[in-house]
């Protein structure tokens, strides 16, 4: 196959996308070489692979481990930032009528006892992304142990049918939660396991230890924090998403989690502006791969989003420039300058303002977007930023809806009162405490334009979507250039 070629305009960098299929399928056996780039809707996503080219054939990340044909590249393809776009799966499921494991029952489908190779039955994942997660209940520690926990939960909206189902619901002989999530990147996790306190801000505690190394956690690799390391994630996508039958074997586990250490992921080109690895910008997976992790931004040492800092205040347009590469990058320019400096009220935000900041609180992007070069926390720990929880969510009619009763003698959620209604109790399903409800990890925001939608319900089509209940939901009042260049900054990253 010819390697494919984006031409940028004079004076930029040309990026050449991989000559490969963009889907990989689990066992075809091919190199993983040491940078591949891939074509979005906005420009090119990149994923360097720090230790150079990997051989994928026997490769536990790229072979099928479990009973279902899938493997952990079904859900984190490189041409998709090491995550899955809404695109691509649709993209599956018209080529293959359905039959992908991509779409397999336990997790693809709205609930397994539905009829498979039915679209209908497949709805959350082809039209949001989503995949069902089925969680405990009641709760039990990452040790195992039960929680008892502060809330009683009942089914208010079961569109899926599988809350109410005998078989898999709350009343099954084994009872279960089923939320439905989109998957988080197999990327950059440098920065998602870094930790730049030796406490969790959020409740004043002691950071948790890995029970292996006695390392402290960062708490950040799942949305619901339901795993603490990097080994139990694997050991927990291995038992569910793969249905690995017994215990997943501790090599295939090393050598899975070695290669997903190895891998940074960023957006490398922009249709409009161009490079973003050099012409002024220094972005691109490079910088994270040499960068240090868990590092707080500040306003003069290391300002959020510093690789765009010559786009800021951008005068007069160079001769290898055109007038919409200067346009775009005077935009980015003022996105980065938005995102530092442009404050507002931050209000009933549990894990924010619950923790003594005040409610509201005045800040800016950086207060909890506020990891250097990355855009994660370095605070650990999760926040309630409303987008599952009633009265601030969006309407999401095709999600199950949850009321949860707060019991006598436990303090009620810090915002919401005795009963919350609920579309993912979040970091609750977890702790099973009622100032957890609907709480949820703080995303990833590099390669944002490889893998939409967004949030962790799906629910923002765009990035300029997802800028737009920000707006709403902290009645930010921004102007529609505001927007705009905050949605173009986003997607440059």
């Amino acid at each position: 196959m010819v390697c494919l070629v984006v031409f940028a305009p004079a004076g930029n960098t040309q990026e050449a996308l991989y000559e490969g299929e963009r889907w990989w399928a689990p066992g075809q056996g091919e190199q993983f070489p040491d940078r591949m780039s891939f074509e979005n809707n906005t420009g090119i996503v990149t994923t360097i692979n720090s230790a150079g080219a990997v051989d994928t054939a026997g490769h536990p990340f790229f072979e099928p481990l479990g009973s279902n044909g899938r493997a952990c590249v079904t859900c984190h393809q490189p041409a998709d930032g090491m995550s899955l776009s809404l695109t691509t799966i649709r993209e599956r499921w018209r080529e293959t009528a359905g039959a992908d494991p991509l779409f397999a029952a336990i997790d693809g489908a709205n609930c397994p006892n539905l009829p498979q190779g039915v679209a209908s039955s497949h709805s959350l994942l082809l039209d949001r992304g989503l995949f069902r997660i089925f969680r405990p209940w009641p709760p039990v520690d990452h040790d195992g142990n039960a929680v008892s926990p502060e809330f009683d939960i009942d089914v208010i909206r079961d569109p899926t049918g599988c809350n109410t189902n005998p078989d898999y619901g709350l009343a099954s002989d084994d009872p279960t939660i089923s939320v439905f999530r989109r998957p988080r990147p197999a990327t950059n996790l440098k920065y998602i396991t870094a930790t730049g306190f030796p406490f969790e801000p959020k409740n004043g505690l002691p950071l948790p230890n890995d029970p292996l190394t006695g390392l402290p956690v960062s708490g950040n690799i799942m949305a619901d924090a339901r795993v603490r390391t990097l080994r139990e994630q694997a050991i927990d996508a291995m038992k569910s998403h793969l249905q690995v039958e017994g215990e997943p074997d501790e090599n295939d586990i090393k050598r899975i989690i070695a290669f997903e250490s190895q891998l940074y992921t960023a957006q490398s080109f922009d249709k409009r502006g161009g490079s973003l690895t050099d012409q002024g910008a220094r972005g691109g997976p490079e910088l994270l791969a040499k960068s240090r992790a868990g590092v707080l931004n500040s306003a003069s040492r290391s300002p959020m989003w510093d690789e765009f800092e010559s786009w800021i205040d951008l005068q007069d347009k160079p001769d290898h420039l055109s007038d919409e590469q200067f346009e775009f990058r005077r935009s980015v320019g003022r996105g980065v300058r938005f995102f530092r400096e442009r404050t507002f009220l931050i209000s009933d935000q549990a894990g924010i303002t619950s923790m003594n900041f005040g409610n509201p609180v005045r800040n800016d992007c950086n207060f909890c977007h506020n990891m250097y070069r990355f855009g994660n926390d370095v605070a650990p720990g999760q926040v309630d930023l409303g987008t599952v929880n009633h009265p601030f969510s969006d309407p999401q009619p095709h999600l199950p809806l949850f009321k949860l009763t707060c019991k006598d003698g436990f303090e009620p959620h810090p915002h919401l009162g005795r009963t919350v209604l609920t579309h993912d109790p979040g970091f609750a399903l977890t702790t099973g405490k009622c100032a957890d409800i609907g709480k949820l990890t703080i995303q990833s925001m590099r390669g944002l334009a490889s893998r939409p939608p967004y949030f962790s319900s799906g629910f923002a089509q765009t990035i300029r979507e997802s800028v737009e209940y920000y707006d709403r939901r902290f009645y930010m009042q921004m102007t529609e250039q505001e927007k705009q260049d905050l949605a173009n900054l986003m997607s440059v990253l």
